[in-house]
């Protein structure tokens, strides 16, 4: 099988090798193409995976290509993980909302829509290309705002676009694990949450960083209801803590850890403020200083300093909101990072191997969600197999959500139509109406601030 990585020099590359390294079977990606902008960062991760590979004859054979096109061809998956503008230009993007008074963060908010807004040409450039030159291949998209590139994608590819995000997997396991903890589910329950096992049932719906988690079945026993009645373990893990117990309670459902943006939107950008840098600021930082030292060593000793360089970063994650929940540090096994590389050999296997499988992913709506368009992408439970992706049922959105669903789903929609009309107005409007964007005036300002520093968006008119 053969595996095509776009953004083949960017950071989180080891951690899908390492799950391919892990499957052994006869069913596994043979071949890895590595594409990137960025020559030296790109060849800095093959070292990378060599090292990782040394010793191990299963190992899929890695291919550094020259062109998009190269990459793509003859492909049976592409899977795009890639930041346009690099970290510097959501650090960029940070700095501008700051400036504003409004939350700065990459996939919500003002940084998500102007992150749209820039990626989203680049994106069709993608989706076209694996149209002409890899008819058959599937795109899986790992590249924010996942929801946004997933929609605009299948705009060219239909139903062969899948967005996966690791954030509701990473959701269920927590629940589960707190769940057999105190043995309230059965053992393994956790672990069966990545491998699809059609005895679990996630009903969870929203959009991409917008969701709930509103039962969770094991065997037919929706197990949701013993954890909700427990404020004690509600606030062993990592949501139950930024939430609070009370909270959780009153939703009934356990929210994606992105909706503390919403739920807490003060007090996380106050806490914002007060860190010494950016998420995205830090992330530049870091990973500039990796790759420049990184560059002049061999592979073997590149791969322990990303090691490091990865759990300094794991640490980092979502800091300010648990600055804003009260200082809270992350629980050791949240810092293994990895999920999405798991939940993306999962789709390839079912769609190649029908080796079917039941995952939280983002696709088109269908009927699903009534109050959006059927042809709109949201988040949510899918059959995967080799016939392709079937939606599958969910329970309705409480009436506290639909309205917030719709206003973020509008303004992601306006933005994909200022992307493809060349439109400030609608910009202007997608921000201004989004809900974490207090007002035109603010929007426009914002928007100003983002001309100037990227060049690309001048051609708004």
């Amino acid at each position: 099988m053969r595996l095509t990585l776009l953004g083949g020099g960017g950071f989180r590359v080891p951690l899908l090798f390492r799950t391919l390294l892990a499957d052994r079977s006869d069913r596994r990606v043979t071949e890895l193409r590595l594409w990137d902008t960025d020559p030296t960062r790109v060849h800095t991760v093959n070292r990378i995976l060599h090292a990782m590979a040394e010793g191990r004859p299963t190992a899929p054979d890695v291919i550094v290509a020259n062109s998009l096109e190269e990459a793509v061809r003859g492909s049976d998956f592409v899977f795009s993980a890639i930041r346009v503008g690099g970290t510097s230009g959501r650090a960029a993007e940070e700095e501008i909302a700051h400036c504003c008074g409004v939350l700065g963060q990459e996939t919500t908010g003002f940084g998500g829509l102007d992150y749209a807004l820039r990626g989203i040409p680049t994106a069709l450039e993608i989706a076209r290309t694996v149209a002409t030159v890899a008819p058959r291949a599937h795109l899986i998209n790992f590249t924010n705002p996942a929801g946004i590139i997933t929609e605009v994608s299948s705009r060219v590819l239909g139903d062969r676009v899948i967005g996966i995000c690791d954030s509701p997997i990473g959701l269920a396991r927590r629940v589960l694990g707190t769940l057999e903890g105190a043995g309230l589910a059965p053992v393994g329950s956790a672990r069966d949450v990545i491998a699809g096992d059609d005895r679990l049932r996630m009903d969870y719906v929203g959009l991409n960083h917008l969701g709930w988690l509103q039962h969770l079945e094991v065997e037919g026993v929706d197990v949701l209801p013993r954890l909700l009645e427990r404020p004690d373990l509600l606030e062993s893990f990592e949501e139950g803590r930024l939430f609070g117990a009370a909270w959780l309670q009153w939703l009934g459902s356990i929210p994606n850890e992105y909706l503390h943006y919403y739920y807490f939107a003060r007090e996380t950008r106050l806490a914002d403020e007060q860190l010494e840098a950016t998420r995205g600021i830090f992330l530049a930082r870091q990973q500039a200083e990796f790759y420049r030292q990184a560059a002049d060593l061999d592979g073997p000793a590149a791969f322990a300093l990303w090691e490091a360089t990865r759990l300094r970063r794991e640490e980092t994650y979502m800091a300010s909101n648990r600055l804003a929940a009260g200082g809270l540090t992350r629980d050791e096994e949240d810092l293994a990072s990895g999920g999405y590389d798991r939940v993306a050999l999962a789709v390839m296997k079912a769609l190649a191997f029908d080796e079917a499988t039941d995952l939280i992913v983002n696709f088109r709506n269908g009927s699903r969600l009534p109050m959006l368009p059927a042809d709109t992408v949201i988040e949510a439970p899918c059959r995967i197999d080799a016939s392709g992706v079937t939606p599958l049922p969910v329970s309705p959105l409480p009436d506290h959500a639909i309205g917030l669903v719709q206003s973020v789903k509008f303004a992601e929609r306006t933005i994909i139509q200022a992307s493809l009309n060349g439109s400030r107005d609608d910009a202007v409007a997608a921000l201004a109406l989004h809900p974490l964007i207090d007002g035109v005036g603010v929007a426009r300002r914002l928007l100003d601030e983002a001309t100037a520093r990227f060049p690309e968006l001048s051609e708004l008119s």
